[in-house]
């Protein structure tokens, strides 16, 4: 089993956090993207209804520094200039911005139910790695950018819910995994977008293909291969990602995992057989309802039966 909370590299930040001075500028630049285009439930209704209300609020604040991060209109020191600030208001270091106003949100709501801002900062910490760095050239260090893009989201609902710390080595598998599938699903847009590729730099030598091929309108063998070899990872991943429900005390939150483990597991199988430079892969409204059923049951009767590895 991997070390899925390796970090490969640190990111350094700039002592300079305040917003570019042009007068009235936001601060964020939307996508558009909203929870309806996550593959994952966001937020659902599973959760128990006075969290919610923090959930949205970590997810919206979430959006904002990820739309900066995926903006191909603004250099990499414009968005790095930006991440800083939402950093620096998240941490109390800024209160008054309006322009920051998603992450004064989320400083309020992680004051009121005690999680770490940690939780806050990692996402933005990844977000400044994306502008800096755009090829992985092994699996470590793949891991290491989504032990700070995608595992503090798993944590923090973890925290939130009261849950305690052990359960990390669950939650960050299964969110390495959902990290890295959508990393395949959407390999040629992003290639196309923001010139970042996330498939590894080795394996692609070892297999025969190279980053021009990312550009292709269907999988080269040699990318399939690569392919393969990562969703075969996230297979061993899931190992550990499928005992989450257990090692959590709360029902909701058991629920929800279960749900979450068994989309991922179907997305796993969807793109092992289809091809993201093709078509889109993505889960359909049965999967969604499938994978909803069996893990609201089984993530009920799972809960606090204790993770079994």
């Amino acid at each position: 089993m991997r070390n899925v909370q390796t970090m490969s590299e640190t990111i350094k930040t700039a002592p300079e956090t305040s917003m570019p001075p042009a007068p009235g500028e936001a601060s964020e630049t939307p996508s558009g993207k909203g929870a309806g285009d996550e593959n994952f439930p966001v937020g659902s209704f599973l959760l128990p209804k006075h969290l919610r209300p923090h959930v949205a609020t970590y997810y919206a604040f979430a959006r904002a520094i990820d739309d900066i991060a995926d903006n191909p209109a603004l250099a990499a020191d414009d968005k790095i200039l930006r991440l800083h600030a939402f950093d620096a208001a998240l941490r109390g270091e800024e209160r008054h911005d309006p322009r920051l106003a998603k992450a004064h949100a989320l400083r309020e709501s992680l004051r009121e139910t005690s999680v770490t801002t940690k939780h806050g900062s990692d996402l933005i910490a990844a977000f400044v790695q994306d502008a800096q760095k755009n090829r992985y050239a092994t699996w470590d260090e793949l891991l290491g950018y989504c032990a700070l893009s995608a595992n503090p989201v798993g944590r923090y609902l973890l925290d939130l819910h009261g849950e305690d710390e052990s359960g990390y080595l669950y939650s960050d598998a299964l969110c390495t995994v959902l990290q890295v599938v959508n990393h395949l699903q959407d390999c040629g847009d992003d290639r196309r977008t923001l010139d970042r590729v996330y498939l590894i730099g080795d394996w692609m030598a070892q297999e025969g293909a190279s980053i021009v091929d990312v550009d292709c309108d269907a999988l080269t063998p040699g990318l399939r291969r690569v392919m393969d070899r990562m969703l075969t990872c996230c297979d061993e991943l899931m190992v550990l990602a499928r005992e989450l429900p257990r090692a959590l005390q709360s029902k909701h939150l058991a629920m929800e995992s279960a749900v979450i483990v068994n989309l991922a597991d179907r997305l796993i199988t969807l793109l092992r057989h289809g091809d993201p430079l093709a078509t889109r892969v993505a889960l359909s409204k049965l999967d969604l309802a499938s994978a909803g059923l069996r893990g609201a049951v089984g993530g009920f009767f799972a809960a606090g039966r204790g993770a079994r590895r």
